[in-house]
């Protein structure tokens, strides 16, 4: 707008100023004009400048006087700027005269230099100006942006720390150019508020499940001591998913705590895999066989597909415990046959039911959630998660092309 209003305000001037100096030499010009005709009717001598039909005479002012008017024009032929007056005198002929035009035309130019240099230099001002604003604006818009999104990436300690959002937290009002302080300020207290909440949950989760141990633990030591029988398998079955359920949840709250440190060593992964398979299959009563490169198992199981194998550094517990949970979930809420397949770095874990939901795939698991009544608890695949995260790896789920749900672990360095 300034650029714009520079501009405009710069070609009235011209236009303003052009129109005066011009019409000031055409007054001037007709004036010589009359007493150079009267001159010429008295037989007196025509002054300088004056003559009857002269040769550098524009055509548009010789047809001008042909037809009886009078008129001026600034010429363009000239070697030097000239203002010409024509009229007609008797003997159907044309006398006219030139006024030097230099001067005026030295005003408009020396008028168009001024406009252009301080418009050149109000612009550059403008732009100076209003780019140092813009960028400030900009670089506190884009840390409160970035601070944002650490925010969403689980940095519940990030803050902006913008020092005018501490008026903007005191209630007082802001100039309109600190609305960046209030969105700050916003952010900041939204930040602090959510990680207040998420650690009173995360207290109270690892209260809970160190509370439950004690009593859980005198009662599977109580539950061992019944007399054989249904009833009995029965209690201990429950025990036991009591059990399970408090150390996933003293294992969540650790990883909420960021507490967990891996200990790296060198594991070949086929080994991994296999000895996963196993003990996964033993817990679900199946069996199960291994291989190279081809399709093992009896359908029931797993399957497991060694491609290409691999020695990493990583923590061989916690990779165990990851793809334990991926496979324990693939067989609790998807349909058979579950396949394993190692892949160098990268391990995959598919089923063939109806895959994961759209929640999971949109927000990642959620703990005690679990899609239409599912059996379980949600916290596998957020253990998997957490556990993954500890050792440095990226764990994605997808849904397959032919249905069923994908699980790709990518470990660091793959």
């Amino acid at each position: 707008m300034c650029c714009g209003l520079a501009a405009l305000l710069g070609i009235l001037v011209h236009v303003s100023v052009t129109d005066q100096t011009v019409g000031e030499a055409r007054d001037h010009a007709l004036d010589r004009l009359t007493e150079t005709t009267e001159a010429y009717e008295a037989g007196d001598r025509l002054p300088p400048g004056a003559g009857v039909d002269p040769a550098g005479l524009p055509a548009e002012l010789r047809t001008l006087a042909a037809g009886g008017r009078r008129g001026t024009m600034v010429g363009t032929g000239d070697p030097y700027p000239t203002m010409w007056a024509a009229g007609p005198v008797s003997g159907g002929r044309t006398l006219a005269v030139q006024v030097d035009y230099a001067q005026g035309v030295r005003t408009i130019d020396g008028l168009d230099r001024a406009i252009l240099g301080s418009s050149a230099l109000a612009i550059g001002a403008t732009l100076l100006v209003g780019a140092f604003a813009v960028t400030r604006v900009t670089r506190r818009l884009q840390s409160t942006a970035q601070v944002a999104r650490r925010i969403s990436a689980g940095d519940l300690d990030a803050r902006v720390g913008d020092p005018r959002a501490g008026d903007v937290r005191a209630g007082r009002r802001v100039s309109p150019q600190d609305e960046v302080a209030a969105v700050a300020g916003a952010l900041d207290t939204m930040a602090s508020s959510l990680q207040n909440k998420l650690l009173s949950e995360q207290r109270f989760t690892a209260d809970v499940a160190h509370e439950l141990r004690t009593p859980l633990t005198g009662l599977h030591a109580a539950a061992e001591l019944l007399p054989p029988g249904r009833p009995t398998e029965l209690v201990r079955d429950r025990v036991a998913a009591l059990r399970t359920l408090t150390e996933d949840l003293l294992e969540i709250s650790r990883l909420d705590a960021r507490s967990e440190r891996a200990e790296m060593d060198a594991v070949r992964l086929g080994a991994v895999a296999e000895r996963v398979i196993r003990a996964a299959d033993a817990d679900a009563g199946t069996g199960t066989g291994t291989g190279v490169g081809t399709d093992i198992g009896t359908g029931i199981g797993t399957e497991i597909r060694i491609l290409r194998d691999a020695v990493v550094e990583t923590d061989q517990r916690r990779l165990e415990r990851v793809l334990g949970n991926l496979v324990a979930n693939a067989h609790r809420h998807g349909r058979g046959p579950v396949t394993l397949t190692v892949d160098g770095g990268v391990i995959t874990v598919r089923d063939h039911g109806d895959g994961y939901p759209e929640y999971l795939l949109g927000h990642g698991p959620q703990r005690f959630r679990t899609e239409g009544g599912a059996r379980g608890h949600g916290l596998g695949l957020t253990i998997a998660l957490g556990q993954a995260e500890v050792l440095g790896a990226r764990l994605v789920f997808a849904n397959g092309v032919g249905g069923g749900a994908v699980a790709v672990l990518t470990l660091a360095g793959a």
